[in-house]
């Protein structure tokens, strides 16, 4: 029987061998190959509105990395566009990155290139395998279509060494596709771009373009675990690993964050266009085998006539099943339970870390700042988020906040811009003061840069004049400010990206001020009404879409970071938006929504979390606790943050990305937001409940950043009121301030009153006003104008039902008053008692009460 079966194996390869074409089909693609001097693709074809398009130049060619030795790891130096080496020395963040991404394995020339087309056909029911010898070792491979997705081809390779040494195992390339035949290509989290780049640093450091080097990225800053290729046939490829190949980046009870298993690349050993995935790294330790080892792993193509974005979502969604996990998610605290704690923490001057300062007449007040900046000796102090400060002070009334923070954080901004006349008269003159020189600071250099004064000055001032309308010392710095951004406007809209503070003469001419600059005009028209700010903010816009937004090409606002990619792109879109509602002009929405689809490739979508057990710092977690699926970068690529710390849990995105839901309906917006909302507390301070900045701090708090605090405030209560205007249809609406400085796009509230229901409402904060026994619930109070009513607004936080007691304390909010009548807006229903009642709500479901307070 044995005998029998060997040969009908044989007799059917040979029979395959006979045959002109093999082939794989269905409703959605077709793929043959043929032999000729090894097993070539002869046709791959994708159907398109009933027809088969067939795509130019098929492939099917096959490649093999081997290197005896471990592979050198001596970086290749280049340079900027104006020649300068890079990155300057200055730059101790960035160094180490370079280097390593500029090593001979990550420009893909390390190691022997085995480039072959598999020798051996065999065809089964409904797979076809091949296999191919070679000098070091044999390799094998399985394709099938997959049967949930018409569009995908599943491959697994396996290699069985022949000699010790490292090895690489690429994908092969289905189609060898021409530079001049791709319009757009992108590894999500690195780079994206509808042409090539003839500077590699603007292209492999900034994501500014197609490297025109077949360069390699990692999973560190992968967001989604996809290289897309578009082609003029309006075809686009893609190829991801099986899910669990990639490195998990907390393995049992230690960071492995910055290990390496796949490498991703736009394209082949030979430079040939078409979306890549290695799997071993070369020169990692998995890549370490001995003859007689064997490397297997799986992986999938994606062929159709989608775009980029269509692939990100499949990929995220369908294999790494992003939107499944949030199902995962559930709350050991309420986020406006944590925005009350950190209210307790901001108002003591110790945990907050708030000091007081004489400078030039004035007592400014500010927190300590303790992590880099230039020229600090432990004494740099910065405040955040003066809309969340303001918001904060009114909608509690907290007499700390109002006499012992806001007029002393108002002088900071005061002399934070500079008054006296010359070339820099109405800039903000640094981000941080540093107490003990008694001078503001650049965070990494003695310049200054146009974005920092929409940031410091127009956006800052602009949040104040929300809630004081007539402070005309703020009003006359913000002209002052604004008259600036005018004088510094180029004549085609742009501005540039800094300027020397002594020579006055423009800094880091390699690169675009691709940022949202002309926001802070925005805020000079809608505060001051002139139209010359509005046309200039038009003008500055409008040249952001043309070399911007439409190439996808961004810089971000860390000066740290050397400007890399960072949430500066989440706020651009945020700043289209706000010109949209101003203008109603389409052009803006839609390139809001493109900026924010840009930054979904700022936001992990891998690895697949679950409920393994973890230990993380001697405390059991589970792996969904920790997941970095759903958190963004600080800045992702090459050189930034998230190489060495992760993501970050300030999720200022989160809002805005709720309202590009409402706009576009598209699931993978409001997926993310309340990815990197809901069940971070792994991530929060037991005590004072204020999240940690980078992922790989995980619950140690503040740490050196104390300010933070007031940014989580500010994005926590834009994402829930966005959330509780989508969920209401309208009912629950309030008026959007500004967006905050630096961090992205959360914007204030509270500085007038909104409308629920129809009614004028004003936003109240009060600690122990309403109480519930659920921490998945949130709760969202307002009070009419005329002081008679109370809204209480409770949405539900999971995709499940939930149900809780609520408590609500009138005395707290006005003394000796009482809960009279209540009703159910959503529904009609009348509350019996409307002091103490049981709810339960819908999967993100939302209920809002009114409640008559009487005395």
């Amino acid at each position: 029987m044995r005998f029998r079966k060997y040969f009908f194996l044989l007799f059917a390869t040979a029979l395959v061998a006979c045959n002109k074409d093999v082939t794989l089909e269905n409703e959605q693609l077709q793929i043959a190959w043929s032999d000729d001097a090894g097993w070539k693709i002869a046709r791959l074809g994708v159907k398109e509105n009933g027809q088969w398009k067939n795509i130019s130049v098929p492939s099917g060619e096959y490649t093999l990395l081997y290197s005896e030795q471990k592979p050198d790891s001596t970086a290749v130096p280049f340079k900027t566009i104006t020649g300068v080496q890079f990155p300057e020395p200055i730059y101790k963040y960035q160094i180490g990155h370079w280097l390593r991404s500029t090593s001979p394995v990550m420009l893909n020339t390390a190691g022997e290139a085995f480039h072959f087309y598999p020798s051996n056909l065999s065809q089964e029911k409904n797979a076809i395998s091949f296999s191919h010898e070679l000098p070091v070792g044999t390799l094998s491979s399985s394709w099938k279509l997959d049967p949930r997705y018409p569009s995908d081809i599943i491959v697994s390779q396996t290699l069985v060494a022949k000699k010790d040494g490292y090895y690489s195992l690429a994908t092969p390339a289905l189609s060898d596709v021409k530079n001049e035949d791709v319009t757009w290509a992108t590894v999500p989290g690195y780079f994206q771009g509808n042409s090539f780049q003839d500077n590699f640093v603007l292209a492999y450091a900034y994501g500014q373009g197609i490297p025109k080097l077949p360069v390699l990225y990692t999973e560190r800053c992968a967001s989604t675990l996809a290289p897309v290729v578009t082609t003029k046939d309006g075809v686009s490829f893609s190829v991801s690993p099986k899910p669990g190949l990639a490195r998990d980046p907390w393995e049992k009870d230690r960071n492995t964050h910055e290990e390496s298993r796949i490498g991703l690349s736009h394209m082949n050993r030979k430079g040939a266009v078409f979306p890549t995935v290695y799997y071993p790294v070369l020169g990692q330790k998995l890549s370490r085998i001995n003859a007689g080892d064997t490397i297997h792993y799986e992986f999938r193509y994606t062929v159709n006539t989608g775009n980029w974005f269509d692939h990100l979502k499949h990929v995220a969604n369908d294999v790494y099943k992003f939107s499944e996990t949030l199902d995962l998610r559930t709350n050991k605290q309420s986020l406006m339970g944590r925005i009350e704690a950190m209210h307790r923490y901001l108002i003591d001057p110790k945990t907050s870390m708030w000091n007081i300062e004489s400078f030039q007449g004035k007592k400014i007040g500010g927190q300590s700042y303790l992590g880099g900046v230039v020229g600090s000796s432990g004494d740099a102090m910065k405040n955040s988020d003066y809309g969340a400060m303001w918001m904060l002070a009114t909608a509690t009334r907290d007499d700390k906040l109002m006499k012992n923070v806001l007029p002393y954080a108002a002088n900071f901004k005061l002399t934070q811009q500079q008054t006296s006349d010359g070339f820099f008269k109405g800039a903000a003159v640094g981000q941080y003061y540093l107490a003990k020189r008694k001078v503001f600071v650049e965070e990494w250099g003695e310049f200054v840069e146009p974005v920092s004064l929409t940031y410091y000055t127009m956006l800052d001032v602009g949040n104040i004049l929300l809630f004081e309308p007539q402070n005309q010392e703020m009003r006359a710095r913000l002209k002052m400010g604004a008259d600036l951004l005018l004088k510094w406007q180029q004549s085609d809209g742009r501005w540039e990206v800094a300027y020397d503070r002594h020579t006055e003469k423009p800094l880091f001419t390699d690169l675009k001020d691709l940022r949202p600059t002309f926001y802070g005009l925005i805020v000079a028209h809608r505060i001051l009404k002139d139209q010359a700010y509005l046309d200039a903010a038009r003008k500055g816009a409008d040249w952001l879409i043309e070399n911007g937004v439409k190439p996808g090409h961004f810089i971000g606002v860390c000066g740290d970071a050397r400007y890399a990619p960072d949430f500066a792109t989440a706020q651009t879109s945020q700043a289209y938006l706000d010109l949209y509602d101003i203008t109603k002009d389409e052009k803006y929405k839609e390139a809001a929504i493109e900026a924010g689809k840009f930054y979904t490739a700022s936001i992990y979508t891998h690895p697949i979390p679950s409920h393994e057990k973890k230990i993380v710092r001697d405390a059991e977690r589970e792996d969904w606790e920790i997941s970095q699926a759903g958190l963004s970068f600080e800045h992702g690529g090459i050189m930034g943050s998230a190489q060495r710390h992760g993501p970050i849990q300030l999720a200022s995105h989160a809002g805005l990305f709720v309202r590009l839901f409402g706009l576009t309906q598209d699931s993978i917006f409001l997926d993310i937001a309340r990815a990197a909302a809901i069940g971070r507390d792994a991530f929060v301070d037991e005590k004072t409940r204020v999240a940690s900045y980078y992922w790989n701090a995980m619950g140690k708090g503040a740490g050196p950043y104390p300010h933070h605090a007031w940014w989580q405030i500010g994005w926590i209560t834009d994402y829930l009121m966005s959330e509780a205007a989508l969920r209401s249809n309208g009912k629950v609406t309030f008026p959007r301030g500004f967006v905050t400085p630096k961090v992205g796009p959360h914007q204030s509230y509270g500085f007038e009153p909104g409308q629920i229901d129809g009614t004028a409402a004003s936003l109240v904060i009060r600690e122990g006003l309403v109480q519930l026994d659920n921490p998945n619930l949130e709760h969202i109070t307002a009070r009419s104008q005329d002081g008679k009513k109370l809204f209480v607004i409770i949405m539900n936080d999971l995709n499940k039902a939930q149900q809780s007691k609520i408590q609500v304390n009138s005395a707290i909010l006005q003394a000796g008053s009482k809960l009279q009548a209540g009703t159910e807006l959503m529904s009609g229903n009348a509350l019996a008692t409307p002091g103490a009642f049981s709810l339960e709500l819908p999967p993100y479901g939302i209920q809002v009460y009114a409640m008559e307070i009487v005395k």
